[in-house]
């Protein structure tokens, strides 16, 4: 039984192996005219099963039992958030939920924020270099 249930099992995983893979996780890039290059990010859940038995017989040949046995899995891919790269920059654009309260707008805030602050400390120290 085992070896049957094993047979089923791995050819399982090797379909699911076909459909998922590391450009499911991170998508093919895609480039704008611009210049602007896109990567879209993903989310993959996996959820597998199967099992077996064998069924005692008074008739079985050379000691084999009739085997009875499935395997089940779902594949679910969710799309997470976008790499954008420009100009030697990267973001990522989440695609999650708005935030709903104020703490979570901050937090979200903080990197574009941050972007402001560099950007501004850069460019006055640049008019004091001149």
């Amino acid at each position: 039984m085992s070896e049957k249930l094993s047979n089923m099992l791995d050819s399982t995983i090797a379909k699911i192996r076909e459909m998922v893979n590391a450009n499911t996780v991170m998508g093919d890039p895609i480039v704008t005219p611009d210049g602007t290059t896109v990567v879209p990010v993903s989310k993959i859940s996996i959820g597998l099963g199967g099992g077996g038995s064998d069924f005692v017989t008074k008739n079985a040949n050379n000691g084999e039992n009739p085997f009875g046995g499935g395997v089940g899995a779902g594949v679910k891919v969710t799309p997470v958030a976008f790499l954008v790269m420009k100009e030697g920059n990267v973001r990522v654009i989440p695609m999650a939920v708005p935030a709903s309260t104020t703490a979570d707008r901050l937090v979200e805030m903080v990197p574009d924020t941050l972007d402001k602050i560099v950007s501004f400390i850069d460019s006055k120290t640049a008019k004091k270099s001149e």
